[in-house]
């Protein structure tokens, strides 16, 4: 499946635009698909849930934290579903990117949502009560791109996230080992911004390379988590040069699991790393490939798949870059 355009988003952000971001939340009743509308009290118009981006955030971790605060619901985001373009009165142009994000039973029974001066109410309609009900033609854009997933049977997913490791001491300022090059200040800012990001994508399994530098930069993600991260040389950096790693083991497992996972590497093992997941899905090799796996420290490409069926091939990828 093509992914919509302008979804990768780590681009540099222009001075003059105003960015933000939301969700199509989704979830099924008697087995029949609805989506949530907002009504805004102050607008009175009919949207999806979305906001502007908070000081230091990325756009991922902007959607899921909009989502919450305007309906109570907590989601995960699943595939993205494109990106608006409209100007405001000010002349800027605002960009919003969308992702589909289920909302699970428990999830909507946690919601704490009262009516309030911003949000009036909120309703669970069909995709052709949403087309007659959302107020603004670029909502309804982004509605085709989600009617394109549910319309090719890939609207629930699950990720497998590359993760690059954060910003390491240079190897010419090193004098030991390079499995124990640790993250600059630098790099540790940055493991530090990517883990809301990564939890907006519902990480729950982290799998690392035994380096000390690519476990430094899940530290603050495990810690978030509670969760203790799997270590292994089989994705390492040595391992890859020396001819002894075993990526394919890694993946296969992951994939197996069928659980949003991220695994943190190194620059000159990530391209093989997204080969085998493209191999272990029937995914037909390409540049994208490539370009999903030249990743900047700490950056990492969500490899979006089936849930239901994760050897149909890979549905999207996103990268996602700090802005630290």
């Amino acid at each position: 499946m093509q992914l919509p355009p302008d979804t990768a988003t780590g681009s540099k952000w222009a001075d003059k635009a105003v960015y933000a971001a939301g969700a199509v939340v989704w979830r099924l009743v008697e087995g029949k698909l609805r989506i949530l509308l907002i009504h805004r009290t102050k607008y009175r118009d009919v949207t999806l849930p979305k906001g502007k981006v908070d000081p230091g955030e990325m756009l991922a971790e902007t959607a899921v934290r909009e989502v919450h605060e305007e309906t109570g619901i907590r989601v995960s985001l699943g595939v993205s579903v494109g990106v608006s373009r409209y100007h405001l009165a000010s002349q800027k142009q605002k960009v919003v990117h969308y992702w589909a994000a289920e909302a699970t039973d428990a999830a909507i029974r946690e919601s704490t949502f009262v009516p309030n001066r911003e949000i009036a109410a909120l309703e669970w309609v069909s995709v052709k009560k949403a087309r007659a009900r959302l107020s603004y033609p670029v909502d309804l854009e982004i509605l085709d791109f989600f009617s394109n997933l549910v319309d090719d049977g890939v609207l629930r997913t699950f990720p497998v996230i590359a993760l690059r490791h954060a910003k390491a001491t240079p190897r010419s300022e090193w004098d030991g080992s390079d499995a124990f090059r640790p993250l600059t200040e630098r790099g540790r800012k940055q493991a530090k911004s990517i883990v809301g990001p990564l939890r907006a994508f519902g990480v729950r399994r982290i799998v690392t390379s035994d380096a000390v530098r690519c476990v430094e930069t899940i530290t603050p993600l495990a810690r978030a988590l509670d969760r203790k991260p799997v270590k292994t040389d089989k994705m390492s950096q040595d391992a890859w040069e020396d001819g002894e790693s075993d990526l394919r083991a890694v993946v296969g497992r992951r994939i197996r699991a069928g659980k949003p996972a991220v695994l943190c590497s190194h620059g000159p093992v990530l391209p093989g790393l997204l080969s085998e997941i493209a191999l272990a899905t029937g995914t037909i090799q390409g540049s994208y490939l490539s370009s999903a796996a030249d990743l900047e420290p700490a950056a990492f490409s969500v490899v979006h798949l089936s849930s239901t069926n994760p050897g149909s091939g890979i549905i999207a990828i996103e990268t996602h870059i700090p802005k630290v």
